[in-house]
């Protein structure tokens, strides 16, 4: 079952301190902190008073933003504005490098939560930024190059918009829990005591999208913990209620322009991996012995 994080927040939320030596200020407004963390680990719900990208270079998060749902690939990263309530929950076993921003430094165009490309540009910026000592002239020009690559980084469609009418609600929750059912949305809106058409209309009105494209983005948000853990693709298709791996890699496409496999394989740590794999298979081919 999928665990989901609960919306709407109650009604108090804190905002969540931090080491001071990771605090952004407008002298230094930029500060990277770095730690592994373990599956299943949950940030509660909690804001900041400045704004963060979340980059995790292995492992799978998923956060809960302002009544979405939102899931981050290894080597994406995911952009928190300022005062916005949110709460974290590490899928897969992470590294997180988290950019803390000082709120004057916040780029134009960035008002608005968001999963994004990590250009290679912007994935060495952060490491460089990670480094201990760091100050003067080398953190402001590393700081500024990182703010404009922020600028113009790619927005990836992995969000899963949660609505308030308790009958919609209990509908997607469901849906959520088990995003390979293939029921159509006569059976969904009967589930929950609606009629098709006020189902098909809370959807256009609370989410601005059809079911069908809802429950798309649900596929997805599951597809991604399933694709970084090395499932077979043809595997995850049937447990996704696709009926060919052919038709999920379609869909896939669609979504980001790109198969499942090239997805992952912008994942460094994976692409290395799967490069040493290859290595060693013509190694053992040639009759060669295998380094690792």
């Amino acid at each position: 079952m999928t665990d989901t994080a609960s919306w709407p927040p109650p009604a108090r939320v804190h905002f969540v301190d931090i080491p001071p030596e990771f605090a952004p200020t407008r002298t230094h407004p930029i500060r990277v902190r770095s730690r592994p963390m373990p599956a299943g680990e949950r940030i509660t719900l909690h804001m900041h008073a400045w704004a963060q990208l979340a980059y995790a270079s292995r492992g799978v998060l998923r956060l809960a933003i302002e009544s979405s749902t939102w899931i981050v690939p290894p080597s994406r990263a995911i952009w928190v504005p300022p005062h916005v309530p949110h709460e974290v929950f590490v899928v897969e076993d992470a590294y997180l490098r988290t950019l803390y921003i000082d709120e004057s430094a916040v780029p134009d165009g960035l008002e608005t939560s968001r999963v994004m490309e990590v250009s290679p540009l912007l994935r060495e910026l952060i490491v460089a930024m990670d480094a201990p000592g760091l100050q003067g002239g080398r953190e402001r020009m590393l700081g500024a190059l990182a703010l404009d690559e922020l600028a113009r980084a790619v927005p990836l469609p992995l969000s899963v918009p949660m609505p308030r009418e308790k009958r919609l609600r209990a509908l997607c929750e469901a849906l959520l829990a088990d995003p390979g059912n293939s029921d159509p949305l006569e059976f969904w809106a009967a589930s929950v005591g609606a009629s098709t058409r006020t189902i098909a209309r809370l959807f256009r009105h609370e989410l601005g999208m059809s079911f069908s494209q809802w429950r798309q983005q649900a596929v997805l948000a599951r597809a991604i913990p399933l694709l970084n853990q090395g499932r077979a693709l043809s595997h995850i298709a049937r447990e996704l209620g696709y009926q060919s791996q052919s038709a999920f890699s379609a869909m896939f496409r669609r979504a980001f322009g790109e198969s499942p496999r090239a997805f992952m394989m912008r994942d460094p740590t994976r692409a290395a991996e799967d490069a040493d794999d290859e290595a060693t298979d013509a190694q053992t081919q040639r009759g060669e012995p295998a380094h690792r």
